[in-house]
């Protein structure tokens, strides 16, 4: 069977998953944006691939300008056309998509129709109730506007595809609420790919390179956009400031890099180093470089998003401390497993509290990374996700 993966953010665990179902005699191409600022991974053949693996990475003029609403509509249609002709040429007789733009959805979804392919639509994030939540809030009224049809687009799309992955049950209730045929709804858990991701000690070729292999680093890796909260880690930077034994590391670009660095510059915060994204090779090592690991998430976001860097977070079997709402997948996983500490996304000054009873517990931290790599172990099968998705492929 010809089977398209389209990962519009170009992530590591998507990959995984072209990669084994190639291994199983499917004929894949995994198609993704080499236009879009994301942590991407390793998105070339290697070594021991099977001749019917492929990658296509589809390329616009600029990168993609996610704070321009207009620009980045007109961009990601743009990417949908590309696509779509990407699609004709290859005749799949199965896409799956994921991680992709409603607009470049919308095109895509057109074109399997025309062709009568298969599409499954894998939900990543409710974008459509995201976009609206979101501009609601920033500009109330053409907001609401915007908002109101991208929710329309979305239940729109899911009703026309042929069957739909969800990441967490949690989203079942708006797929009721959208009246989406339930025998169409599958929940497979996102991953991360556990075999890419080694444990690594604190002092690797990375953390040398960067001076951070003799300091108590608080690390935090992946976008920062509109759905999460970066003051969170200024405020982090701030507190232990007069600590020159701790350092506040972000790996990340976009937006809200760009407004730490200002803060940084404008604070005096030398302990606060702000990285852009790095090769999906090192990713190990700096998580390793780690001695606590954080992620946020905006209130609102935990309706429509489950932050997946926290599952990579697991591989690194490093302990971590979440800014998410306790009814959100992540939360529900580090609690359940006790790989880390969870505290509301209003609770700015617990999480600061949080950070200083961790960071100097190194009884507590060990256990909870030993924790969090025992969950990964486990719960990353490869094998029984690609079986589970094959279900569905048909």
């Amino acid at each position: 069977m010809k089977i398209m993966v389209h990962d519009y953010g170009g992530y590591s665990f998507p990959i995984q998953l072209s990669r084994a179902l190639s291994q199983r005699g499917h004929e894949v191409r995994h198609v993704f944006s080499k236009s879009v600022l994301s942590p991407q991974g390793s998105l070339q053949r290697k070594e021991g691939d099977p001749d019917h693996l492929s990658f296509e990475g589809i390329s616009l003029s600029a990168v993609i300008e996610k704070q321009s609403y207009l620009k980045r509509r007109q961009q990601e249609i743009e990417y949908g056309r590309l696509l779509v002709e990407e699609v004709k040429r290859w005749k799949p007789d199965v896409v799956l998509s994921g991680n992709t733009p409603l607009d470049t959805q919308k095109l895509l979804l057109k074109q399997c129709h025309a062709t009568e392919t298969k599409f499954i639509f894998w939900i990543q994030d409710l974008y459509g109730v995201a976009v609206d939540r979101i501009l609601r809030k920033k500009i109330p009224v053409i907001g609401s506007l915007i908002g109101r049809y991208y929710v329309n687009l979305e239940r729109s799309l899911l009703r026309k595809s042929k069957e739909i992955v969800l990441i967490t049950e949690d989203f079942k209730q708006q797929m009721k609420d959208w009246k989406v045929q339930e025998e169409n709804l599958h929940v497979i858990e996102n991953w991360a790919p556990i075999e890419d991701l080694p444990l690594r000690s604190k002092r690797n070729e990375w953390s040398i390179e960067h001076g951070l292999h003799e300091s108590k680093c608080i690390v935090y890796s992946g976008t920062l956009g509109m759905k999460h909260n970066p003051s969170l880690l200024l405020d982090l930077a701030v507190r232990f400031k007069e600590q020159s034994d701790v350092k506040v590391v972000v790996v990340s670009e976009g937006a809200g890099a760009d407004w730490l660095k200002q803060q940084k510059e404008k604070l005096g915060l030398q302990n606060l180093l702000i990285l852009g994204f790095q090769p999906f090779d090192q990713v190990a090592n700096v998580l390793g470089t780690a001695d606590l690991l954080v992620a946020v998430l905006e209130p609102d976001a935990g309706a429509f998003s489950v932050p997946s860097k926290v599952l990579t977070y697991h591989c690194a079997g490093k302990p971590m401390l979440l800014s998410v709402p306790r009814t959100n997948l992540a939360a529900k996983i580090v609690t359940r497993q006790e790989s880390g500490k969870v505290v509301e996304p209003f609770e700015a000054d617990e999480f600061v509290k949080q950070a200083e009873l961790l960071i100097s517990n190194d009884v507590a931290l060990k256990k909870m990374g030993i924790n969090a790599r025992a969950y990964a172990e486990e719960a990353f099968d490869i094998t029984r996700i690609t079986d589970k998705f094959e279900s569905v492929i048909g």
